[in-house]
């Protein structure tokens, strides 16, 4: 099976499948394999002169257009569609079927115990944005029992002032490490609105092989 992943989250876990993929974004971080561009400016003409079995794509970090350009030149698609932790074992079995592997076991998220709090997730910077609470991200963190709070803006990753989120009075910051690079350098800024704990992007917003993991480490912090 010849699959190009234009997922990174689809390409960790292909590679943790012992699949390799013949084709990835620059995203992905894999620099021993063929690159075709990134997530929303893939080189489609590469992709379809590779004539992968299976190119595997996901509705919120790729393009329609590039998805309908695939499938008009010929090319088998699989887009995933992964809104929250409740999504990923479903899709996990789809892209297994799709690629001949053994069906992951499902991943169950341990109860939450205890006092549930608030937090103010920053994704990006100039502008200031957040995720809404119907997305993966949210989701993970709602099993952790941290309930994001939600902007007034439209859409799953709406502007949000540091101004506004102060105004709601959340109990943390959790500031990742992507797709906007926060670090310590960020602190101090970000301590207007709350307490501020840096955690892994990856491990708050890709999902797949990646999730039981994920969800283990982003608790020890969280509960640190």
């Amino acid at each position: 099976m010849r699959v190009v992943s234009l997922v990174p989250s689809v390409t960790e876990t292909l590679l943790a499948w012992q699949i390799t993929p013949v084709g990835v974004t620059r995203f992905c971080e894999q620099p021993s394999l063929p690159t075709f561009g990134g997530t929303k400016d893939p080189d489609l003409d590469a992709i379809v002169d590779l004539a992968p079995d299976l190119v595997v794509m996901c509705h919120e970090e790729n393009r329609l257009e590039d998805f309908d350009a695939l499938v008009g030149a010929g090319l088998r698609v699989q887009a995933l569609r992964i809104e929250s932790m409740a999504d990923v074992d479903r899709g996990m079995a789809d892209l297994a079927e799709a690629v001949g592997a053994v069906t992951p076991a499902a991943f169950v998220a341990p109860r939450h115990e205890g006092p549930r709090r608030t937090a103010f997730v920053p994704i990006w910077r100039r502008p200031w944005m957040t995720l809404a609470d119907d997305t993966y991200g949210a989701s993970l963190l709602a099993a952790l029992g941290v309930d994001v709070i939600v902007a007034s803006g439209e859409g799953r990753y709406p502007e949000m002032a540091l101004s506004e989120a102060a105004t709601r009075r959340p109990d943390l910051v959790l500031a990742p490490s992507e797709p906007y690079p926060f670090a310590a350098r960020h602190v101090a800024e970000l301590e207007a609105v709350a307490p501020v704990v840096l955690i892994d992007g990856q491990d708050l917003f890709w999902w797949g092989a990646r999730t039981p993991s994920a969800f283990a480490r982003l608790s020890a912090v969280l509960h640190r």
